[in-house]
């Protein structure tokens, strides 16, 4: 066996989390001499009693059963020192050093977070060629989504996916579904961080998210061994990992104590750039976008905001845009003016210049034909085309 295999081994055991392997490498110099060392040098690190828990696992545990587990859940893995392993999530604080990743895109979804840095060069997994250049950006909020919040979430979602982003988000209720499946939608690339292990889907309510995240070339990524169910402090070290993988985080919604303050944080703290979307200063929800724009957070109120603040070329989204098209002109008119936002009945009369009657037919046609969507006469583009 590899000194890889044996940093596989070492993330299965609960009680050695990064800081801990660092130390048993630094003490030991590599993962196999620190697996096969003795109980009381281990304890120079470990401490007496983690040591002696170490032990009784490394003596029960199979390597080759483990990789079988892997191999049938298609779950692959890469470590700290894999050429392939994220270089944005690599400068965060304590990054994992083993990451579980299950889904078609595997490696390249995840390299794609650098695309100042390509790279092709793991032997484990083919990057794709649609990931190899795409920036990503995390979206969080609140589990308790306003209506609000759910629109703008689909619309900050849906401009910086036909702007090239793959969207980063931890697959919770609320905003972090609506980003996923928003993405999906407008045949995007998404990732998913869990705060367990990545065969566990949870919330159950999000299987359906889970299943789509993969069938559409997403994945889903993990720091956690199969099976290891979710814990009290497993989520906000999955919130150091969606900002760490994460060239900026942009907050939709959330409470002044809501856990997507975390992952803005942690972004602050790793130099990435934070968002976030102001909301009605009556709702409790608007608390947290605030708090985190007093504290330095960009103010945005529209993708594009983000995309010229991050120097993103939109060279994509043009390519996109062209394809959003009606049958007539004046089909095309309105497709244009919901291509950056969502707008009241009233203002796409005024912007348009077609009679009420006449633009009432439009967007009904429209409509029907799911190029767009309507919520209280407010309009917006349905998925991109």
């Amino acid at each position: 066996m590899n000194d890889r295999t044996h940093w596989l081994g070492f993330s299965v055991f609960p009680g050695i989390g990064p800081r801990k392997f660092d130390q048993l490498l630094s003490e030991f110099g590599f993962a196999k001499a620190a697996w096969k060392a003795k109980q009381t040098d281990l304890a120079s690190v470990l401490g007496l009693k983690l040591s002696q828990e170490f032990i009784r696992f490394r003596n029960t545990f199979s390597f080759s059963d483990y990789e079988k587990k892997l191999t049938l859940a298609k779950v692959s893995f890469i470590i700290l020192t894999d050429s392939s392993y994220p270089s944005l999530l690599k400068q965060a604080d304590k990054p994992p050093f083993v990451l579980y990743i299950k889904g078609p895109l595997s490696h390249g979804a995840l390299v794609a977070n650098d695309p100042s840095k390509p790279d092709v060069s793991s032997p484990r997994q083919e990057l794709s060629p649609a990931a190899s250049s795409a920036p990503t950006i995390a979206i969080v909020g609140t589990r308790k989504i306003t209506q609000y919040g759910r629109e703008v979430t689909e619309l900050f979602t849906r401009e910086l996916v036909d702007a090239g982003f793959t969207i980063v988000s931890g697959l919770a209720m609320g905003v972090d579904a609506v980003a996923h499946q928003t993405t999906i939608d407008n045949k995007g690339t998404t990732i998913a961080v869990l705060g367990c292990g990545v065969d566990c889907c949870l919330p159950l309510e999000n299987e359906h998210i889970y299943n789509s995240i993969l069938d559409s070339g997403g994945c889903i990524v993990s720091e956690l061994p199969l099976g290891h169910p979710p814990t009290i402090g497993s989520f906000p070290a999955r919130n150091r990992i969606i900002a760490g993988m994460s060239q900026a985080v942009l907050v939709t919604e959330g409470a002044e104590d809501s856990g997507a303050l975390i992952t803005a944080d942690c972004a602050f703290k790793y130099n990435r750039k934070v968002f976030a979307v102001p909301g009605p200063i009556t709702s409790q929800l608007s608390k947290g976008p605030y708090k985190l724009i007093a504290k330095g957070a960009r103010l945005v109120t529209s993708g594009q905001d983000i995309i010229k603040e991050l120097g993103i070329r939109n060279k994509e989204l043009g390519k996109v845009r062209k394809n959003i098209r009606g049958e007539t002109k004046e089909e095309t008119v309105i497709l244009d003016l919901l291509a950056n936002e969502s707008l009241h009945f009233d203002e796409i009369v005024r912007r348009c210049g077609f009679t009420s009657s006449k633009t009432g037919v439009l967007l009904s046609l429209l409509e029907m034909k799911g190029q767009i969507k309507n919520i209280n006469a407010t309009y917006s583009l349905k998925a991109a085309q």
